[in-house]
């Protein structure tokens, strides 16, 4: 029986994966099979990523296939600022993206489990801004730019292909609360038990029902955790 390959579909001018499929390569895969092939004009893997310039866009008008807050993955080729200068152009109609935090360290997967810990590329975050200084406005939508490094942690010299990964952050509901202006307001509990004076607890239930409450908070205070950066990672 012949093995039936994979069809790409084209919508609004991007490859889209046939529903049901999604793009969720890793860090290392991203610049491993995909960046590294290419810059040295080797096949790539799928023809899923596509070329644009991210400064001509501004982040919410870049090419999507129907839902804006799912991943998008771009080639871009960037451009300096200035003709003279290496200074990259992040400038786009609205606004400006912004370096932030310490660049990242992709890791050969391999050479990880030999304890060797090669590096294949290298990671940078981008927080896009509104407006001009002194006057932007952070927004939520975050850029991954991911370039890849020869063994002694350079960028090739030949090209300036990166690969950005560009998403909107979505917000917790305390951000949400705080966003709009909801800030320090404590919810209000009901107390269904007590509410009728006629009604009276019996020291046994009474007991019980303290014992009970104050488990419940313990619970849920030991198994807090942190919010991450994330985003869905369904791609067009």
């Amino acid at each position: 029986m012949a093995e039936r390959r994979l069809e790409f579909v084209r919508e609004n001018g991007v490859m889209r994966l046939p529903p049901g499929f999604r793009f969720q390569p890793t860090d290392e895969e991203l610049v491993f099979q995909y960046l590294k092939s290419k810059i040295f004009s080797c096949s790539l893997p799928a023809t899923v990523i596509p070329h644009i310039n991210i400064c001509r866009y501004d982040p919410w008008d870049l090419p999507h296939a129907g839902n804006m807050e799912q991943e998008r993955y771009f080639f871009c080729n960037n451009e300096a600022k200035y003709r003279n200068g290496n200074r990259i152009n992040r400038t786009t109609a609205s606004g400006y993206w912004k370096a932030t935090g310490v660049d990242r360290q992709i890791v050969s997967s391999s050479s990880r489990n030999n304890n060797n810990n090669q590096m294949v590329g290298m990671k940078k975050t981008l927080v896009f801004y509104r407006g001009k200084p002194p006057h932007e406005s952070r927004t939520d939508w975050i850029m991954h730019e991911y370039r890849l490094v020869n063994a002694e942690g350079t960028t090739p010299s030949n090209s300036n292909w990166v690969i950005c990964r560009i998403f909107l952050k979505k917000r917790s509901t305390i951000e949400d609360a705080d966003h709009n202006g909801v800030v320090g307001q404590p919810g209000r509990i009901h107390d269904f038990m007590t509410r009728d004076n006629n009604i009276r607890l019996s020291p046994e239930i009474s007991s019980c029902s303290s014992s009970s409450s104050s488990s419940a908070i313990s619970e849920v205070s030991s198994n807090g955790f942190h919010h991450e950066e994330s985003s869905s990672r369904n791609f067009f």
